[in-house]
Parts: C-alpha cells; structure tokens; sequence
C-alpha cells in the first residue's frame, strides 16, 4: 500500500512530510496505554468482582470472564465492517469509542449501590449462604459488561490500522518503522497493563469496585480526547465499500457461471479495470479455480453477474488463511485458561511481600514486565541482527514467531501444571483444603508460568497482528485486523465451551468435576493443565504444518530503492 488513494481530514491527497509517520501514531499509542490500562486490569481481576462480589462460582466467574475476553474480540468485527464499508477508521472511533466509557459508567453505578448486587457475604467459606446475581441485578451487570465490549470492539479494530495506514510499504524508512510500529503498539499495550495492574487494581481492590470501574471510564475518555487531538496528522483509508457485499457478489457470481468453462471465455479487460476505490490490482493466481469463472465476461455485467479479477483474489486470500485461523484458534486456546484460573491460584496462595499485600490480579505485572523488556530488546537488538542474516525487514517471518509462541503455550501450561500439583500438596499437608486462601505457598511460584505468558504475548500477539494485517487486501485491513482478534474471542469461548465439556464428563458420583465448586482445592485443576498441555502441543504441530504450507502474497524481504514489493509468485500450495 502507498500514500496514493489515502487523503487527509479534509479528504485531500496527503503530503507525506506532513501527514502520517511516527508523530501520527503517537497519539494512537497514548490511546491505546490508557484504553489497556483500564482493561487489562479489568480483564485480570474481573473473576474477583464476579466470585467475590457477585458470589459467583470458580467455573460460572471463570466462564463469565472469558466470555468477556471473547465479546471484546468478536465485536472487532462490527467495527472493522463499518470502518472499511462506510466512514474512516478514525470517526469509528470516535463515534464508538465513548461507548466504552458508558459501559464502564454502568458497572461503577452499580458497584456503588448496595441494592444493585448481592448482599456482602464470605464466598470463600465452605458453607456459606451467599446469594449469586441474579434477576434484574445479572442483566444490568451483563449490560454494563457487553457495552464495554462493544465499544472495546470496535476501537480494536481501528487502532491497529489506522496506525499501520501511516506508514508506507514502498519506502525504506517507513516500511521499518511500520515494522517497529506494531512491536511499539505491543509495547503501548504492556504500558497500559502495567499501569492498569499496579494502581487501577489497587483502587478496585482498597478503594472500592465503584470508584475503579470510574476511573477506567476517565482513562477511556482522556484516551478518545488525546486522539481526537491528532486529527491534523492521520492519513485516513477512504472506505471501499461492504466486503461482506463484495465477498457475497463473488460466489454468486461463480455460482452462476458454474456450467461455463474458463477457456472458452475471456475476461474483459476494460470491465475488469473498471473505476473501483480499490487502490490495489491482482493478477490471477492459481487455486481455487471456481471463482474464478465469477471473472467470465458473457455480457451480463451486473455486479451479482460479473466481478473483476482483483474481487475474486482477495476472497482467495481469505480463504488461504482459513486453516492458519482455525489452527491459531487453537493455539491459542491455553492462554484465556492459563490467565484466568492463575488468578484463582493466587487468591488461594500467600501474597505478602514483606509487608506489602500484593492482589493476585497485581501478578501479572510480572509478564508484563518481561513483555516490555523483551520488546524492547528484541525491536532494537534481534531484529537489526536478524535482518542482515535473513533479508526479513522483521528479522524472521510472522509465522515463525506466532510458531514460537505456540510451542511455549504447550511448556506454559505444563509447568502451570506442576505448581498447581504443588499448591494442593502444601494444602493438604497443612490440613488446609477446605479453607480457601491462607496456603502457606509464596503466591511468586505462579511466576515461571507468568514468564512463559510473557513469552507468547511478545511471539503470537505480534507475530498474529502483523500478519493478518499484512496479508489483508487495501480495502480490507480492518477486517484483518479484527481476524486476529477473532482468534483471540473465538479461543476464549472455545475455553468456556471446553471447561463445561471437561466438568460434563468428569463429574463423580458426587456430582463435581474437576471444576466445579467454589473452593479451588477440591478441583483438579492439575488435571486440567496437563490436558491443556496436550492439546496446546498437538495444535503446535497442526500450525506447524499449515503454516508451513502457506505462502505469502508478497515477498517478504527488504524493500529496496530499486527494487518494489511485488508477489512471491503465482502458484500456491493451499
């Protein structure tokens, strides 16, 4: 993509020493620190709202929560789809954004009102008489969460392109620094988190649920003011139109011409080029050969009738990414789990530091740190190095490091194994396994699993984003974007979906699975990771094989001033 076909506020060409850069997206990093500062926090200890406050159960909360993480990515997708079909990444923003805030508004009003929640009750006693949420109480607790996710949403699916919409790919310097862009929005999204889990936690858990969903709602707002202010310097993608109109069109098309043979026709040249906001053209590749008859030209020209050549190529790039999504879903199927249920573990674990009391939420500051630190290093030092041996303007390809990232999942969940094995043995030995917290365990052995977290954020997250985006077609980029977190949402509900499959069959003759109940120590959680682990190394190995199948629709090396980005080649193996 060039700086050609992207215009300015006012809709004009842009002027490239003016609009986009690195002082374009430093307002959209200041947005996205105070955007991840509030939900980073939130995500992490929205399981202690639940089950401490709402008196929800370890499974119901755990599932509430991932739940949650799901909406959050799924609903990426409306935004992507308004802001490539209809207004510009950036108005999307900030006609949805203060959604968010709304949301947030919500659950601290009913923090704060005693009649809006259970009554305060011991949750943690074996035999208690809590009552959950429920009736009007659960459904304004749900609306609170979901309009949070909505607005959530829909700027996910914007602020990665819009920020990657700054830079060009034709230009040396730039494609750098897009390159640096992403690890950098990876960067802001630790910053956020860092900041979320050390003061934004503290204040839900010392001052009141109340006043922290309120400042979240303040971070939010501040966030959408700093970027608002940046509209000067943004270079904005004019919409294309619907892709899902677009997709639909193609294979109607084709289903139309489908007892017509490509050889006997050939596509019109003149209609193919036809005047399109699409700033990109494709060459017809081989593959999937069915559509291409939606190209025949047999004087029907409609648009459900007949589809240019570059139409039917970006569904052939949709559909070759297909098995990289599904397996990548999978993938990432441990990492909801493993954030989760760790917070769970530490509630249960000793969590004094000398004198100081440290929320398990607060722990994943500790990932998050190693996160900045490795980006940091790995952005300044390993990809300069690696550039020089590979030619990869990133040092190895996108694949190859969401690939490291998998492989560490399946190690993650093991070794989370193991501690967890570990905890419910110092519990016993303490006579301990009714109660639910005062385990005379350091709360700091869940920090080699924290580690490994680290690890898959700075390999996968990166690795998936770049990728998807890059992949994406000109007038798709939203969209690709909001795939990659779809992999996210869709691995988050598959957790849920797989915690209630596990309880189904491994209940007892008392009625409980491995994770049922409200007391931890009476799970096997144990069990759970290691079946984790299982599943973590066998998706390893199926995203091995079809990543090492595909093939990218452009060179991946250097740009050159001699020498454009121009497509691997025609044949592919998918």
């Amino acid at each position: 993509m060039t700086v050609q076909g992207l215009v300015d506020w006012r809709g004009r060409p842009v002027n490239p020493k003016w609009h986009g850069g690195v002082r374009a997206a430093l307002f959209l990093h200041v947005l996205v620190v105070l955007v991840n500062a509030a939900n980073i926090a939130n995500l992490m200890n929205l399981v202690s709202y639940l089950h401490g406050t709402m008196h929800m159960g370890v499974a119901s909360s755990s599932t509430a929560a991932t739940n949650f993480i799901g909406a959050m990515c799924m609903f990426s997708l409306v935004g992507a789809f308004i802001s490539d079909s209809y207004i510009k990444r950036f108005h999307t923003m900030l006609i949805f954004g203060p959604l968010e805030v709304l949301g947030y508004g919500l659950l601290a009003i009913q923090a704060h009102y005693r009649s809006l929640h259970p009554p305060q009750c011991d949750i943690n006693k074996e035999n208690n008489n809590c009552v959950q949420v429920h009736g009007f109480n659960f459904v304004l607790l749900n609306i609170g969460l979901y309009t949070v996710t909505f607005g959530e949403g829909c700027l996910r699916a914007c602020i990665a392109s819009l920020g990657g919409d700054q830079f060009d790919d034709d230009d040396t310097i730039e494609q750098r620094q897009k390159i640096s862009f992403f690890n950098w929005f990876t960067f802001a999204i630790s910053i956020g988190g860092f900041l979320g889990l050390i003061f934004v936690v503290w204040v839900e858990n010392n001052k009141g649920w109340d006043i922290g969903f309120a400042l979240c709602a303040l971070l939010v707002f501040i966030g959408l003011i700093v970027t608002a202010c940046g509209f000067p310097f943004y270079r904005n993608q004019i919409p294309a139109g619907s892709p899902l109109t677009q997709i639909l069109q193609v294979f109607v098309a084709a289903y139309r011409k489908r007892n017509l043979s490509l050889t006997d026709y050939k596509e019109s040249e003149e209609v193919a080029n036809r005047n399109t906001p699409r700033m990109e053209v494709f060459a017809r590749t081989t593959g999937f050969k069915f559509l291409d008859k939606a190209t025949i030209d047999n004087g029907d020209k409609g648009g459900w009738s007949f589809c240019s050549t570059t139409q039917v190529e970006e569904i052939k790039i949709i559909l070759r990414m297909l098995p990289l999504f599904i397996s990548s879903t999978i993938g990432y199927l441990p990492f909801p789990l493993l954030m989760t249920f760790t917070v769970q573990q530490g509630g249960t674990m000793n969590t004094q530091l000398g004198k100081i009391h440290i929320s398990p939420a607060s722990l994943f500051v500790v990932p998050i740190t190693f996160q900045m630190v490795t980006l940091v290093i790995y952005d300044r030092v390993i990809v300069p190095l690696l550039r020089k041996l590979t030619g990869y303007p990133g040092g190895i390809t996108h694949l190859q490091r969401v690939g490291i990232g998998f492989f560490f999942a399946a190690v993650a969940t093991a070794v989370a194994a193991l501690v967890e094995t570990k905890r419910k043995k110092v519990a016993i030995e303490h006579g301990l396994i009714d109660s639910s917290t005062g385990i005379p365990m350091s709360v700091f052995w869940l920090g080699l699993q924290f580690f490994f977290l680290g690890i898959i954020d700075v390999t996968s997250f990166v690795g998936l984003l770049e990728f998807f985006y890059s992949e994406a077609s000109t007038g798709m980029k939203s969209i690709g974007t909001s795939i990659f977190f779809c992999i996210i949402g869709v691995a988050a509900w598959l957790s849920s979906f797989l915690i209630n499959v596990v309880n189904k069959v491994t209940r007892n003759g008392e009625g409980k699975g491995w994770l049922d109940g409200a007391n931890l120590n009476r799970s096997h959680l144990d069990r759970f990771y290691w079946l984790l682990s299982v599943i973590g190394l066998l998706s390893f190995l199926n995203y091995a094989y079809w990543a090492n199948k595909y093939v990218s629709r452009y060179n991946p090396g250097i740009v050159t001033e001699d020498v454009k980005r121009s497509p691997k080649r025609e044949t592919d193996t998918i």
